[in-house]
């Protein structure tokens, strides 16, 4: 990248944009994603390249722009055109343009980038992979709390615009239904304000009432849609949409008369949160925080890397994941590290067993949980060490939350989730490692 831009970020996009440009491959794997519903790769419109969007991603991650902020700044900017080789005569791309190509990266190529990264720091002795820490968090899912009132008014309103969108679109087919929206909305704010449970249950049965309207509205007309003879392929998408909202749908009216009227508690794992994501998981922490998206389980390095990371589907116990945070240990690096230090949540002696049983010399709980110091150490001052250490990745993931985005993903869809969360692990990799070399 070339530029007399005297600044410390644009030194550190230099850096990053040599990492790039001397692993080929990385742009390799983009293309295969961007070209993979293509019939003719070589014709048509002149797009952005593969080398563009990964690089356009790693701006969008780094600096958490929106997408017209990242339009903008790629036309303002001379250091982020020259870093996403945008040539001088070329006007940028539209915002729209943007989404849709970083979108299209998959978390598979997300993940195969990352470990191309850490290969490259472990060819720079940047990280050697000696030491290891690991801790879990949670990334949010971009959703309002997930009260059942709102859930039943999200499935009325989107239905109904669908309903309204395929009525007008199919003229001459007899889609019936009323707009029950201003009703809904009135019902799900009563239950909101109520201030006893009696007023709330008789707005739940109303606002009950008026979702399974809107429902029976849906499902009469995908009947009618399904024996429609024209317009097959818009035809097959308005089915699939309404159908996947019905779908939505009848399970909050479930989860609804079974906790709202016959007092039922229903398992988080039954439960839906959110109509617009619905693979968000119900995640507790320590019985106190309740939150709403992904727990992922992170190891770091003495280098400050993250060298890998897990999106856990459900809420299991960061106990249950340490084997398999140590047997991806050794895939990334050939062997397993010398010294892990885990968060308190990890400890048990069974686990304790299995990591010395990999010929680790030096494990550190956060919480000794009747396991001694001698069994987990060589020596007290090696577990205090390992303690201070483990800190450090407590610091890592505040950094990348705050920095990139990582608290809260703003990506529509499970696929998209994982790709946001590998994309805002690459970003921040690449950032440490332009910083190691600058230093």
């Amino acid at each position: 990248m070339h530029t007399n831009v005297d600044h410390p970020h644009a030194q550190e996009l230099k850096y990053i944009s040599r990492i790039l440009q001397s692993h080929p491959t990385i742009n390799e794997l983009a293309l295969q994603d961007l070209t993979a519903d293509v019939r003719f790769a070589h014709c048509g419109a002149e797009g952005m390249s593969a080398e563009q969007v990964v690089r356009s991603a790693i701006i969008k991650q780094m600096n958490q722009f929106s997408y017209d902020q990242l339009a903008f700044h790629l036309v303002d900017s001379r250091c982020y055109r020259n870093f996403c080789k945008i040539g001088i005569a070329d006007k940028g791309f539209g915002s729209s343009t943007l989404c849709d190509n970083i979108k299209a990266l998959s978390d598979d190529t997300w993940q195969a980038i990352h470990r191309i990264v850490i290969d490259y720091a472990k060819e720079q002795k940047i990280e050697k992979g000696r030491k290891s820490r690991i801790d879990c968090t949670v990334v949010e899912s971009n959703i309002h709390k997930p009260y059942d009132s709102t859930l039943l008014w999200d499935a009325v309103r989107v239905l109904t615009r669908l309903l309204k969108n395929t009525a007008m679109e199919f003229r001459n087919t007899r889609i019936v239904y009323t707009d029950h929206c201003r009703r809904a909305k009135r019902r799900m704010l009563g239950i909101l304000n109520a201030k006893n449970q009696k007023q709330r249950t008789k707005l739940y049965k109303d606002l009950l009432k008026v979702t399974q309207k809107t429902v029976s509205y849906a499902q009469n007309a995908i009947d009618t849609l399904k024996k429609h003879p024209l317009a097959q392929q818009n035809r097959i998408a308005a089915v699939k949409a309404m159908s996947h909202y019905v779908d939505l749908a009848s399970k909050v009216i479930d989860q609804t008369q079974r906790r709202a009227l016959h007092g039922e508690k229903v398992p988080a794992s039954e439960k839906i949160v959110s109509i617009f994501e619905p693979h968000t998981d119900i995640i507790v922490k320590d019985n106190r925080d309740t939150l709403y998206g992904h727990k992922i389980c992170i190891a770091g390095g003495s280098s400050g890397l993250i060298t890998d990371c897990i999106i856990v589907e459900g809420n299991p116990a960061d106990s249950s994941l340490t084997e398999q945070m140590l047997d991806r240990q050794n895939q990334i690096y050939g062997r397993y590290p010398l010294k892990v230090a885990f968060d308190g949540g990890f400890a048990s002696r069974q686990n304790l067993q299995a990591a010395k049983q990999k010929k680790i010399k030096d494990v550190c709980f956060g919480k000794k949980r009747g396991i001694s110091v001698e069994e987990m150490c060589r020596s007290d001052w090696v577990f205090k060490q390992l303690r201070r250490f483990r800190a450090g990745i407590e610091s890592a993931i505040s950094w990348i939350k705050r920095c990139f985005g990582l608290s809260r993903c703003t990506w529509k869809g499970q696929g998209s989730f994982k790709s946001y969360v590998w994309s805002a692990i690459v970003s921040a990799n690449l950032l440490t490692i332009a910083r190691k070399q600058l230093a």
